[in-house]
């Protein structure tokens, strides 16, 4: 459930001071601050790990459709007096399970996938309006709801999240060989299509996890941002999704330690970070590709 955060926390929350250790310490001294950090923590986590396979394997497009779809079946879950995370996990495990059992025939097919997701939205809309009262949580979803968990959602989120990594780890190895080359992986004898079956069930429930954090409407923030960062910097698998968890670590703890001493989202902070962390490292590789091909030229 959403806890209210009282307005005089939200007003002393923007007050800085001129002593850094003592803001610090001002973030855990409430208990809606502390649930936040741990539920992100986990979350960014599981989503810098599944996040590098997304990019490897090109399924970026995918993990936002069953963001979307996961809307629908959170405010199809408000309408019969469910919680919204159980409608949410139930369509994108359903849907996950389908993009997986598409496999290769996955690829080039995102026009599809996008008429999908935007039927998603429409039927999330009219759930929305089927139900009678105000689907706050259902709302919620959109655009995440950390600051607003419970002690059980953290422990759901914590569960989760040691059941995906690990699914993970159990998968690793012939998930990166069927993700690095499905053709001979097949011929090696992998079940590529049970892989990915098992690694979109996988990914369902990252998403699900991740929705809490960021939204359904900025998944990228975490699940596909730091991975496509981190790939800039190493070719090597664990270092790469190494490099992922920390950055998503970094983008979730500084987003939340902004917005506590902000009126505005911690969503807005998140993306932001995110957003920024790549477009730096995507014009610093520009200008030392630039740079190197000058020293060519003048040698």
């Amino acid at each position: 459930m959403v806890e209210l955060i009282p307005m005089s926390v939200a007003t002393a929350a923007t007050d800085l001071s001129w002593n850094p250790l003592d803001d610090l310490a001002l973030l855990f001294h409430y208990e809606f601050m502390v649930h936040a950090f741990e539920a992100g923590t986990v979350v960014a986590i599981v989503a810098g790990a599944i996040g590098y396979f997304v990019v490897l394997r090109g399924s970026a497009f995918a993990a936002h459709a069953l963001s979307h779809i996961g809307f629908a079946g959170a405010t199809g879950a408000v309408v019969v007096a469910l919680s919204p995370i159980v409608g949410l996990l139930a369509f994108t495990l359903g849907a996950g399970i389908a993009i997986g059992a598409l496999g290769n025939r996955l690829r080039g097919r995102d026009v599809t996938i996008g008429i999908v997701l935007a039927w998603a939205l429409g039927l999330g809309v009219l759930f929305i309006s089927l139900y009678r009262g105000y689907a706050t949580e259902a709302y919620a979803l959109l655009f995440g709801q950390i600051l607003g968990i419970s002690t059980s959602d953290v422990i759901a989120t914590l569960a989760a999240g040691v059941v995906t990594i690990v699914a993970l780890v159990v998968v690793y190895r012939p998930l990166l060989f069927s993700s690095v080359d499905e053709d001979l992986a097949s011929a090696k004898g992998v079940p590529v299509t049970l892989l990915s079956i098992v690694f979109m069930a996988i990914l369902a429930v990252a998403v699900s996890e991740a929705v809490q954090v960021v939204g359904v409407l900025l998944i990228f923030a975490l699940i596909v941002t730091p991975a496509a960062i981190a790939v800039r910097f190493s070719s090597r698998p664990p270092i790469a999704i190494g490099i992922g968890i920390l950055l998503a670590l970094a983008f979730t703890w500084f987003g939340l330690a902004i917005a506590f001493f902000s009126p505005h989202p911690v969503s807005f902070f998140i993306t932001t970070l995110a957003f920024a962390t790549y477009l730096a490292v995507r014009l610093a590789e520009a200008l030392r590709l630039r740079l190197h091909a000058k020293r060519l030229a003048n040698s």
